[in-house]
This record gives structure tokens, C-alpha cells and sequence, in this order.
């Protein structure tokens, strides 16, 4: 089986066309969304109506938690003043532009989706979040601790866990021997950015997880992933923030992936 999982859009309609564009040509079984379809960017309406009319089976991300509720915060974790001043301008403009049937789809988003297969004697739990099980909010980088990281995923139960949020892709198999001697293997996959990549790439990416007949949390080899990366008009999603009240920072963070 071959799954496309694709997140944090951010209103980037451009680079959500280009993602459609090249996903249809992956052969791909199923699709799913992990969240933040709005904030950061002028289309947050038509990227809810573009996945709205596919039918993707889509979780909440912090933003669309933020604006379903027309809140003023949006969770994000900024550093600077200036970020926060940016952000507040952001989220103002997103519950302004947003309208009634789209902000309440944001609001019925559930917070996670789970996969449960059964290829072997024992089964296999996929696990579909934003930030991590724990908080929609909560960053889990790549460098996170490996005992911190087996933690939340033997607590959520996940022996294969999707998650966005930081921007930034990545996969880490993860090895916990169990009490008979057996290995069981844990996979945590961050699938990066479509709208707003921040690892210095500004393609937009999604990941295709590939899950085989004899799949199993015993074989390390038996589920991989494939990373894509597609080019779109940044340029165009660049233009458009820069001709509306947003902060040209939003524009350049687009042209340089950060």
C-alpha cells in the first residue's frame, strides 16, 4: 500500500495546486492531511474548498484550531518580538478574511486519525497527528531525545507515527527490545511542509509511506517512506503577501524556506 500524507499548507493555494499535480501522478492508494490549512498566507478559503471537494480525510493543525475558534492565538511558538507582532497580524487577517462554512470545518477537525492494520500476527498501529499526541503545538525535531520520543509513541500507542508542524521532514526508526527478546521497531515521520517548507528548500514536500503485504513492527525493512519534493510558483505565493497587509517577512520566508 502506498499513502500520501501531506501538512501545513498555510494558505499557500500555488503550492497546493503543484502538490495535487504531482500526487495524482504517484499512484498512490490513499491521501491524507495533517493540518494547518490557513494562517501566513491570502487563500485560506480556497485551499479549505480545494480539500473540502477531494474528500481528504483531514486532522486539525494548530492554526485551523486557532481560527475555528476565531481565536486570537494561534499556538505557535514564536521567538522574537518581531515574530510576535507578525504572527499577531497573521491571525487578525485570517479570522477577518475567513468565512462561515470554512471557519466551521476548521472547528469539527478531529485532533488525530489512526490506522490500525493487520498483515501478521500482530498488529500495526499508524498513527496520524499534528504537532505530537500529546499537543497539537508540541515540536518534535528531529534531534529529539530517542527515549523521549519512544515515550509519547509507546503512550499514544503508535508503532508508526506522522506528524508536521516543525516544517522540517524526517524519519527516525526507533528500536525498543521487548521482554521475549523480540524487536519492535517504532517509525516517527515528520512529512514536511507544502506551502512553508523551512529547511532551506523552498519546494513544497510531502512523503509517501510504502507499507508491504508482510508488513510488521518486527521487520525494520517492511514500511518505508519516499520523500517528495515539488516545485510551484513561490514566486507567485511570495507576490501575494507582499500585495496584501502581511508582513513581507511571510514573503521572503517562502523565497528562502525558513
Amino acid at each position: 500500500m502506498r499513502i500520501a500524507f501531506f501538512s501545513d499548507i498555510h494558505a499557500n493555494l500555488p503550492a497546493l495546486e503543484a502538490f495535487f499535480k504531482d500526487v495524482e501522478t504517484r499512484d498512490t492508494d490513499a491521501i491524507y492531511c495533517l493540518g494547518d490549512l490557513v494562517g501566513y498566507n491570502i487563500w485560506p478559503n480556497e485551499v479549505i474548498y480545494q480539500i473540502r471537494k477531494r474528500g481528504i480525510p483531514t486532522i486539525a493543525g494548530n492554526y485551523d484550531f486557532g481560527i475555528g475558534r476565531s481565536s486570537d492565538d494561534c499556538g505557535c511558538a514564536y521567538k522574537t518580538d518581531d515574530e510576535k507582532e507578525n504572527g499577531k497580524v497573521s491571525i487578525a487577517f485570517t479570522n477577518e478574511i475567513i468565512k462561515d462554512e470554512q471557519r466551521a470545518y476548521l472547528r469539527t477537525l478531529p485532533a488525530h486519525i489512526r490506522l490500525d492494520f493487520q498483515l501478521n500476527d500482530r498488529p500495526l498501529s499508524v498513527l496520524l497527528v499534528h504537532g505530537s499526541p500529546r499537543r497539537i503545538n508540541e515540536y518534535l525535531f528531529e534531534d529529539r531525545d530517542e527515549k523521549s520520543m519512544l515515550r509519547i509513541m509507546e503512550q499514544a500507542g503508535a508503532d508508526v507515527m506522522l506528524f508536521g508542524h516543525t516544517h522540517k521532514p524526517y524519519h527516525r526508526i526507533l528500536n525498543l527490545v521487548e521482554a521475549d527478546g523480540t524487536d519492535h521497531f517504532r517509525h516517527a515521520i515528520n512529512i514536511g511542509s507544502v506551502g512553508k517548507p523551512k529547511d532551506g528548500d523552498p519546494r513544497g514536500g510531502y512523503v509517501i509511506l510504502h507499507i508491504n503485504a508482510d508488513a510488521s513492527i518486527s521487520s525494520k525493512e517492511s514500511i518505508t517512506t519516499e520523500f517528495i519534493r515539488f516545485h510551484y510558483d513561490v514566486e507567485k505565493a511570495a507576490k501575494a503577501v507582499e500585495d496584501s497587509i502581511l508582513p513581507n517577512a511571510y514573503a521572503e520566508s517562502l523565497r528562502l524556506a525558513k
